[in-house]
């Protein structure tokens, strides 16, 4: 038993409410069980409840046992001292406010059908890889749709808010925010967070102004990400190295320690000096890259807009000093429906979010077009006949585990609520 079944039957109501009595006899009506806002205080905010002869408005804090409420230091907590019921499963000692007076107990396992613990507990036996994998598929088509584009926009939110937070740190310079995200995008798992940092060190305002020599950009960035550190006889090496410091004299910048970034295990062209050189590639050709994807709202013009590779010496180096075949190593189709996934969605939501506007249809069937991510949860839900078709169906499924499934949270879950409601 977990209090957060407990919060479930009240909310809902999943219990006996005729002739409900606190455990002292006293007849309890519920008018209103309150507002479940999950913050700090009590777990139901205002509700309305009489109990005898008495009507009372007021706040409900649920336990497992009664005692939980001096285990948790209620007592010498103010938000608890407007608490008008203490509802429980078992209860086992009185409970006093700040004044001596005692609060009310409503005991729930005395009005708690049957069914519904047999319910709770066929949904919360022992998992393998998630509470209701055995019964997911027979979840109703309507309501899993709709799930999913509550996770979706859900991911959205929680994507969106570091975007916020840079716009802060950048006086609302979308491009400068868009750079610096889909540096963490170029990065991909290994990279991507010292290819974000690497973005948020070089100032926008000069990455503007250098743009038009790609050996300049290349120069800034592969300096700040520390590739240019070493001595070596390579000649564009020891270009970009004095391009680098005389950039930062002119511009009055200096050099900043960066974690270096990693090239094991890594296909070649995943090395971070093909994706830096690609990221360089696209400043130097595109300007004004954000005003130019949000009038974008199709794969195909997307896959236009990214169409760029690495530039010359790139071709036929991925490190320093070493000539490779040459290999026109242009962004594949895959890696720019991750960026459109990852950054350009992300972006599409938050800056429609700052203007008031909903742009959700346009997310849809922008969404409804990339091809679905390839790892090791969608294979999983695919294993449970969960598939999905696009990466609007993987971008929801990626939301339901990380934060539902993996956090137990299946009572704040449309598909558990309505497993718990029809499970025999």
């Amino acid at each position: 038993m977990k209090e957060d079944f407990l919060h479930y039957i009240w909310k809902f109501k999943k219990f006996n409410t005729l002739n409900l009595k606190t455990f002292n006899d006293e007849e309890i009506t519920i008018i209103n069980v309150g507002q479940y806002l999950q913050l700090a205080g009590p777990d139901f905010f205002n509700a309305q409840i009489t109990i005898g002869n008495q009507k009372w408005a007021g706040n409900v804090e649920i336990h497992l046992k009664s005692s939980d409420w001096y285990v948790h230091n209620h007592e010498r907590d103010t938000n608890y001292e407007n608490v008008i019921l203490h509802v429980v499963w078992e209860h086992d000692i009185e409970v006093f406010r700040g004044d001596s007076s005692e609060i009310p107990v409503l005991e729930l396992k005395r009005y708690i059908d049957k069914v519904t613990i047999e319910n709770y507990q066929s949904l919360m036996s022992p998992k393998s890889w998630i509470y209701c994998e055995k019964q997911i598929k027979k979840i109703d088509e309507f309501v899993f749709k709709n799930w999913q584009e509550r996770l979706f926009f859900e991911r959205l939110d929680r994507k969106s808010k570091p975007i916020f937070d840079l716009l802060e740190q950048t006086n609302n310079d979308w491009e400068a925010v868009l750079f610096c995200f889909l540096a963490k995008s170029f990065g991909l798992n290994t990279n991507g967070e010292v290819f974000f940092k690497i973005a948020k060190t070089i100032p926008f305002s000069v990455l503007r102004k250098e743009s038009f020599e790609i050996e300049n950009i290349e120069s800034m960035i592969f300096g700040t990400a520390g590739l240019l550190d070493s001595e070596k006889e390579d000649n564009y090496f020891n270009d970009l190295k004095f391009r680098y410091f005389y950039l930062l004299h002119k511009y009055k910048m200096e050099s900043s320690f960066m974690e270096p970034v990693q090239f094991f295990k890594h296909h070649p062209d995943n090395f971070p000096t093909i994706r830096l050189s690609q990221l360089a590639n696209l400043y130097h050709i595109q300007q004004n890259l954000f005003s130019k994807i949000q009038n974008l709202n199709s794969l195909k013009t997307f896959y236009d807009l990214f169409q760029v590779s690495v530039s010359a010496y790139w071709l036929n180096h991925y490190q320093f000093d070493k000539e490779s075949p040459s290999k026109n190593k242009k962004l594949s189709k895959s890696f720019i429906d991750l960026i459109v996934i990852n950054t350009i969605i992300p972006l599409q939501f938050a800056f429609a979010k700052s203007q008031g506007k909903d742009i959700s249809e346009d997310l849809f069937r922008l969404l409804n077009e990339v091809s679905p991510e390839k790892n090791a949860i969608i294979d999983k839900f695919n294993s449970f006949g969960i598939h999905s078709k696009n990466a609007f169906d993987s971008q929801s499924l990626l939301q339901l585990k990380n934060e539902y499934c993996s956090k137990s949270k299946c009572l704040e879950c449309a598909i558990g609520m309505e497993l718990l409601k029809n499970l025999n």
